[in-house]
């Protein structure tokens, strides 16, 4: 018999709490491309200034979950502005009106019995809606708008890790702008026609 069984469990357990911590890999952090839309053609307006209004707070809290997102609706809407919209002229001014930017997240129910508890079922399902007002003033008074919106949903399973929710956040996003961008630049043509250069 040892002499020293203390001796050897304190070295033992160190080892043991090190191996279990070991098996703990993280998940490692997706990188996601920035969302952009300056590869699109610039609409050219007859105007000196663009500015970009919000008038859509984020609730922060649920069923709104769209401040989770990697890139959300509201910071989308304001990259497209910035990259689409171009102020060439040397007077009067457009002002981008965003008024809703908005991702929901809904908890879907499941089915239940011997079936389903072999089945990965659709846990959540996630709404995406976006609308803004382009107006154009000159002489300090309103000469025109151009409105446009968008919406897109899906679901996710429910064992999608948080990775895989980022990239449906993401994708759901970039192409929900997609859709507001060929809406708002059809009705700026067809309603600001004017003030294209």
């Amino acid at each position: 018999m040892s002499r020293f069984p203390g001796f050897f469990a304190l070295i033992v357990l160190p080892v043991l709490v090190l191996g279990l911590a070991a098996c703990e890999t993280p998940v490692p952090e997706q990188s996601l491309p920035e969302l952009t839309f300056a590869h699109l053609k610039p609409i050219k307006l007859n105007v000196a200034t663009i500015e970009v209004v919000s008038h859509y707070k984020q609730p922060l809290k649920p069923p709104n979950v769209e401040h989770l997102f990697p890139t959300p609706p509201l910071r989308a809407l304001r990259r497209w502005a910035g990259d689409r919209l171009k102020a060439v002229g040397k007077s009067g001014s457009a002002r981008l009106i965003i008024k809703k930017a908005s991702a929901v997240e809904t908890v879907l129910k499941k089915k239940t019995g011997f079936t389903a508890t072999f089945t990965k079922q659709q846990s959540q399902r996630y709404d995406l809606s976006v609308e803004a007002t382009l107006e154009i003033f000159a002489d300090g008074r309103p000469r025109g708008r151009a409105s446009a919106h968008a919406t897109r949903f899906s679901t996710v399973r429910e064992d999608a890790s948080i990775n895989t929710r980022q990239r449906l956040w993401f994708d759901l996003t970039e192409a929900l702008v997609r859709d507001f961008d060929v809406e708002m630049e059809n009705n700026i043509r067809r309603h600001l026609g004017a003030w294209i250069r």
